[in-house]
């Protein structure tokens, strides 16, 4: 028996189908089995990470605590398991290629042809065993982006093919993830779009054990029978994935399916003890039983895409139910936002979130939103570029520097209160060099932040930013009222700025969204929601009176 057992989940029929969310339930299932269980995604585009992209390409920019710029899977994987993701969890195309162009040019191919079998073939098996290989795994789950049948994917499919091969029966297995289309005007599922996708997969050579089918009905017993017979599965290897009205409903739905029960089978590994979802549970009941609802306004530049914002909407939804209310999000395209419109878009919300965000397209609109939080009370949390719109909006309304700004919109700005970090004035390349990766902080006492996390001197959270406070200002703004509650004591970089006279006003360079899960919601959300909920509470207390 192999020291670690491998899962590969592959999709078919269309993309978007949710690989991430089953590979994380499966994840769940069996490490609630007590087995030690981690997730890898392979992405197939050229790019080296979604360091550069756009988010309305790919979504959010998810970043480990090793300073990894990865897919936003990776964000699902660590919410769901509660374990840290590393550099090792994310492959693109990009890295593989890199990697075998650096090492023939060393000359490590000793004169040979550098092809895609076997050479981008075996950089890939490498990169799928080096967690396996690590001794702190017993199943590493690997997740294929893309579609069978895409040009991009097949070099993975090779390369899955050849592991399924070397690493002999029941140490590894393919999970297929397909679409059960409803065609309406026939009133029926249609299977033939499943059918074609494994016959696909297996003109790679890859035969699929177990078959996951997204669905908006449910599968009949018929059915199962045929996806059976003619993908050649067993038929408690044909598992319904109907849709869900929340994520986190999905492992237990798959618990229900015997997801986990087929991959253990298949993997020759014990089906005792039974997986213990205690906690799971009580976060699902907490979330579907809320005592109250608020509502909150995500100001961002990206809203159209709700993967934009994808951490921070999961983290709220954490925050939520450990406060026992429904987070109800407003999303404002910031670009919409201005002086004539702002009383109208701000109605209605019990809490403003300036969302994190590059470039100066929308900012005006995000310092219009912060002052309007400022000055109405409201309860206020900005991530990143949120805290610095906070940092130039007291700057110009409160010490009256009209043309204060950060260098990133305005390089000529009289008074810079956000600058380029002394570290990246001589950085040309734009990919991997913005200060990333888990950073420590320490905590002044007795302020805000130094409540929101329990007393806490130091903490360490991820960064993912080029500009930072200018610490010129530091002791202007302090005097008027702009206090400095965290700061990293080897750099000086202000971490955390907060205004003590408001209600609850609170900004983070950082990104305390990332750090997210369901057993660990993070304090800062978990406090923003408590104090939303508060001044909800008061509000409603002084319209009666």
């Amino acid at each position: 028996m192999a020291a670690t057992k491998y899962i590969f989940v592959t999709g078919g029929v269309t993309s978007s189908l949710g690989k991430g969310i089953i590979a994380a339930s499966l994840a769940k299932l069996l490490q609630a089995r007590g087995f030690r269980t981690t997730i890898q995604k392979l992405d197939p585009y050229i790019n080296v990470d979604p360091g550069t992209l756009n988010p309305y390409e790919h979504g959010e920019c998810y970043v480990t605590d090793d300073g990894a710029e990865t897919d936003l899977d990776l964000g699902h994987y660590e919410r769901f398991l509660n374990v840290r993701t590393s550099q090792a969890n994310n492959v693109t195309t990009g890295r593989i290629y890199q990697s075998v162009i650096e090492k023939e040019r060393r000359g490590e191919f000793l004169g040979k042809t550098v092809q895609v079998v076997p050479h981008i073939t075996n950089e890939i098996k490498e990169r799928i065993q080096l967690l396996g290989n690590s001794g702190d795994y017993d199943i590493v789950i690997t997740e294929i982006g893309g579609t069978v049948g895409d040009i991009e994917s097949l070099p993975y499919i090779e390369a899955v093919r050849q592991l399924l091969w070397e690493l002999g029966d029941h140490n590894a297995i393919v999970v297929h993830l397909t679409l059960v289309p409803y065609l309406s005007a026939a009133g029926e599922l249609k299977t033939k779009p499943t059918q074609h996708s494994v016959k696909t997969l297996m003109e790679s050579g890859i035969k699929a054990d177990i078959l996951v089918c997204r669905t908006e009905h449910e599968l009949s017993e018929e059915i199962k029978q045929k996806l059976a017979l003619f993908c050649n599965v067993k038929k408690e290897a044909v598992i319904q994935s109907i849709d869900a009205s929340t994520i986190y409903d999905v492992p237990v739905m798959m618990l229900e399916e015997g997801l986990d029960t087929v991959a253990l089978q298949r993997l020759d590994l014990p089906l005792q003890p039974p997986p213990d979802l205690t906690q799971w549970m009580e976060f699902l009941n907490r979330l579907k039983n809320p005592k109250g609802e608020v509502r909150i306004g995500l100001i961002g530049k990206y809203v159209e895409l709700q993967d934009s914002y994808k951490s921070i909407l999961e983290a709220l939804i954490h925050a939520g139910a450990a406060n026992e209310v429904k987070i109800a999000v407003s999303s404002i395209h910031s670009e919409h936002i201005s002086a004539n419109n702002i009383q109208k878009k701000m109605e209605g919300l019990n809490g403003i979130l300036v969302a994190p965000g590059f470039g100066e397209r929308g900012i005006e609109g995000k310092v219009k939103a912060v002052q309007y939080a400022r000055e109405h009370g409201i309860p206020f949390l900005g991530i990143c570029l949120g805290m610095q719109m906070a940092v130039i909006e007291f700057a110009r309304n409160v010490l009256g520097y009209e043309d204060a700004n950060s260098t990133e919109m305005n390089p000529n700005t009289a008074h810079p209160v956000i600058d380029l970090m002394d570290a990246q004035k001589t950085i040309v390349n734009k990919g991997g060099t913005m200060r990333l990766g888990a950073w420590d902080c320490e905590l002044t006492e007795g302020t805000l932040a130094s409540e929101v996390y329990h007393g806490a001197s130091t903490i360490s959270e991820r960064h993912r930013h080029r500009y930072e406070f200018n610490n010129d200002y530091k002791e202007e703004l302090e005097k008027a009222g702009l206090v400095a509650s965290g700061i990293n004591a080897d750099t000086g970089l202000v971490e955390i700025i907060e205004i003590p006279s408001h209600p609850w006003f609170i900004g983070v360079q950082y990104h305390p969204e990332y750090k997210s899960t369901v057993a660990s919601p993070h304090p800062l959300f978990v406090g923003f929601v408590s104090a939303v909920l508060r001044h909800k509470k008061e509000r409603s207390k002084a319209r009666l009176a």
